[in-house]
């Protein structure tokens, strides 16, 4: 595997996503999750995030789903609202386990 190809154990979990373009995107997911993430707890296969609800969060957050869909086929994220939080759960095979970890963190 060359350095800044994001191709992971399987050809089954391979995001799409250059090193260079991971790195941002994950840059990117980590700044947003510093400002807007309020708890993190897993879930059978993966993760459930929960964050406060907001029209700027519920935005960047399905952009994130859309663009993560296209990327990373391997991971099912199912957005949310729930009483005054929007949840995001993110689940995938058993090797994606390394990948959704590192989302959000």
């Amino acid at each position: 595997m060359h350095s800044d190809d994001m191709t992971h154990t399987t050809n089954d979990i391979a995001c799409s996503l250059t090193g260079a373009d991971y790195r941002k995107r994950l840059a990117d997911i980590g700044e947003f999750a510093r400002k807007a993430l309020r708890d993190r707890h897993p879930i059978d296969g993966g993760a459930c995030l929960s964050f406060d609800e907001t029209d700027d969060v519920r935005a960047r957050l399905a952009a994130f789903v859309a663009a993560e869909s296209e990327c990373c086929p391997f991971l099912t994220m199912n957005l949310k609202a729930a009483d005054d939080r929007l949840l995001l759960e993110i689940t995938g095979p058993e090797l994606a386990a390394p990948v959704i970890e590192e989302l959000f963190a």
